[in-house]
């Protein structure tokens, strides 16, 4: 190859390589831009005080007693401690349909707990019956819980007698439980504001339900008896806010754990059963909700003539919950 041949292929090279700069230099420039641009796009969340948690509660049966604990893992299916988790477990007729305080307000009076491997049922004027939790041999039940279709793993014989004399039912009573490898429910079959990936167990609804003391006072305020938070059956209580100030709190921070709000908990007859005493009235304190604590006209179609009190939450990020812990409403 003679000069003028080298120095032309020397040209070509540096030309292709000036090119393949500036299209590298070209790209770098619009990643900078872009990544800029989704930084000054995605504002920075701003975390504001709320209250604080001051109880936190698991109904492990659904219906039955609540359990109160200092500290709880907060999973996508609700709060679990231990070997309970929240409405895991559920009284049903022979053919699988629930039964709940709705029907059987005694049920409240009820209590689960679990002890080595142990379920435990205690009640008014009953000896305690101990169970084993696991019992892989039992057949496995096909329920109905609000219209939708869920499993659950029969307890047993012996459990089953216990609620039947308890109940002092005509037909025999069975308990069931869900266990992790069953198909849970959707929330979104029987309410659209649900994600669709949302699954629960036996719960109504949602996997989490807050409830702020100050909403309970203002409620007992207009009540000749006051009632506490126990009788709607929330999972998290807050303190320190104002009543009904739950109802804008759209995504909440508690520790690590995150929730988001999906709706308001409308609320129905099982509010009128005292849940020390196991009886009900069927009128208070509904009627006062009503009074006061109906939905804007627009969301009729979701809650109807169902007063609103209380939140239904689900579970963004998951973790550990404490009695203490600051709630932190998080905006954008």
């Amino acid at each position: 190859m003679d000069l003028k041949g080298l120095k032309d292929l020397l040209a070509e090279a540096l030309t292709d390589h000036n090119k393949a700069a500036v299209l590298l230099g070209g790209a770098a420039v619009t990643l900078l831009a872009l990544g800029l641009g989704f930084r000054f796009l995605r504002r920075p969340e701003k975390l504001l005080r709320v209250g604080v948690v001051s109880q936190l509660l698991l109904h492990p049966l659904k219906s039955g007693r609540a359990v109160h604990v200092a500290l709880a893992e907060c999973l996508k299916f609700g709060l679990k401690f231990g070997e309970l988790q929240d409405r895991h477990w559920l009284v049903v007729t022979e053919d699988g349909h629930m039964v709940t305080g709705r029907q059987e307000p005694r049920l409240v009076l009820v209590s689960l707990s679990c002890q080595e491997g142990k379920v435990c049922l205690n009640g008014p004027n009953m000896e305690e019956l101990r169970f084993p939790l696991e019992q892989p041999e039992n057949r496995i039940i096909d329920c109905r819980v609000f219209s939708t279709d869920i499993q659950g793993r029969d307890c047993g014989d012996g459990a089953s007698r216990w609620l039947t004399a308890y109940l002092g039912a005509e037909k025999t009573i069975r308990l069931v439980h869900f266990e992790a490898q069953m198909k849970p429910r959707r929330p979104s079959e029987k309410e659209p504001l649900f994600p669709k990936f949302e699954q629960v167990a036996y719960p109504d609804y949602g996997p989490v339900m807050l409830l702020s003391e100050a909403s309970v006072k203002d409620l007992s305020s207009k009540l000749d008896r006051p009632v506490t938070a126990e009788r709607f059956r929330p999972n998290i209580v807050v303190s320190d806010c104002e009543a009904f100030q739950e109802d804008s709190w759209e995504e909440i921070q508690i520790g690590s754990v995150r929730l988001q709000r999906v709706m308001s908990c409308g609320r129905c007859i099982f509010t009128t059963v005292d849940p020390e005493t196991g009886i009900i009235n069927r009128k208070e304190p509904l009627e006062t909700l009503k009074s006061y604590r109906q939905c804007d006209p627009s969301e009729k179609h979701i809650y109807k003539s169902a007063p609103l009190f209380g939140q239904l939450l689900t579970v963004k990020k998951t973790g550990i919950l404490q009695v203490g812990d600051v709630v932190y409403k998080i905006s954008r």
